[in-house]
């Protein structure tokens, strides 16, 4: 056959626009000759909290293991992995079945019939923060020739999962340092960035079931939550740092930050030209939304129920939330017990309850997130 009709089998994988499609795309091309590996999966680390969580996966079965979060520290062998920097072929999974020393992840990953692993560790600049997972249908399938070219695509893979996140932390590092150059205006601070972005995914991890939410769904609400205000960017101080109630024409000033919030992402998205960044809809809804109420008379556009889109609803609570539980310059702090109530109380009236539900029934993580994000007295 002569080389120009030679296709390249990577092509595809420019025209696949998430990383889930794109992981995809790189289990298909590598399946004509690798038959055996019937999963690719990868799991993110957050530092801040030591949860291990999946995050996308490609597989000829339904994934074994989605929407599942555990302590690194609590999985021997992972943590291993990562402390160490290096990977690890396991070619028979019976091996941690007859110690009874790995986690429920392994036991999940076996009992789906996968029968070998290799694992490596994510890492960028020394810096770690997640595993890419190859499994394989029958135990040994992972030969050195096969290691060799999985090597490839495993950095493949790590580059691609950076690339969207990096996209999507250049966007969040320019809007937090505009945050941060205001931040003399508004008592919100950073500290309740942190706590109502983990109470958000909490909440979506919780009503995941219920919803078919994915793992990428979740990851992007922890991601985009701590944005729902940059629309106060726009509101002049006279109104922001107001001490006492605003009046009329001051509260309608003030309503304007969820219109304004959309307009500044559309701004950042084409200055910055992150079109990549995928789940951008998530993004528009919770700065557009997070003020609508469950009886619509929230604003801007009064919608009801389940016509609010469901990550303007989660990021609704977890924001009235963490605005009960903090010090602010006109109230103390309210215990969570205290807090718990008075969203029960607002539940099927200003805030969904399913969501109301989902962070009430989450009391002793919660409790984790306030000592890890801890307010200084200063802010």
């Amino acid at each position: 056959m002569s080389s120009n009709h030679h296709t390249d089998p990577w092509q595809g994988l420019n025209g696949a626009d998430s990383v889930a499609a794109k992981l995809q795309f790189i289990h298909q091309v590598m399946t004509g000759h690798m038959p055996h590996i019937t999963r690719i999966a990868v799991a993110l680390h957050d530092s801040d909290t030591d949860y291990l969580r999946t995050f996308v996966y490609s597989s000829q079965e339904e994934s074994p293991l989605t929407r599942y979060r555990a302590k690194l520290a609590d999985c021997a062998s992972l943590a291993e992995i990562a402390a160490s920097g290096l990977p690890r072929v396991v070619n028979d999974l019976r091996i941690f079945n007859r110690h009874g020393e790995e986690h429920e992840h392994t036991q999940a990953i076996y009992d789906a019939g996968l029968r070998s692993s290799y694992t490596l560790p994510m890492q960028w600049d020394g810096h770690f923060f997640g595993f890419v997972f190859f499994n394989g249908d029958e135990k040994d399938v992972f030969s050195e020739r096969v290691l060799t070219e999985l090597d490839v695509v495993a950095h493949l893979i790590t580059l691609l999962v950076y690339n969207e996140r990096t996209n999507v932390r250049v966007l969040l590092a320019t809007i937090k340092s505009a945050l941060d150059l205001t931040h003399s205006k508004d008592p919100e601070t950073g500290g309740h960035l942190e706590r109502m972005s983990r109470y958000s995914q909490l909440i979506a991890q919780t009503i995941a079931p219920n919803h078919n939410l994915d793992d990428q769904y979740i990851e992007h609400i922890l991601l985009f939550s701590p944005l729902h205000d940059l629309g106060k960017l726009a509101i002049p101080d006279s109104i922001l740092l107001k001490q006492g109630p605003l009046d009329e024409s001051e509260l309608a000033v003030m309503r304007t930050h969820s219109e304004e919030g959309r307009k500044l992402i559309e701004k950042l998205l084409k200055n910055y030209g992150l079109s990549g960044v995928t789940h951008v809809d998530i993004l528009h809804n919770i700065a557009l939304h997070h003020h609508e109420a469950w009886d619509g008379s929230g604003y801007p556009d009064r919608l009801v129920g389940q016509s609010i889109p469901l990550e303007a609803r989660i990021v609704a609570v977890a924001d009235v939330f963490d605005a009960l539980t903090s010090r602010r310059p006109y109230k103390e702090a309210w215990s969570n017990t205290e807090a718990f109530n008075k969203l029960r109380e607002m539940a099927g009236v200003k805030l969904d309850t399913e969501c109301v539900d989902a962070l009430v029934s989450n009391a002793a993580q919660i409790e984790e997130i306030q000592r890890l994000f801890k307010e200084n007295p200063y802010g």
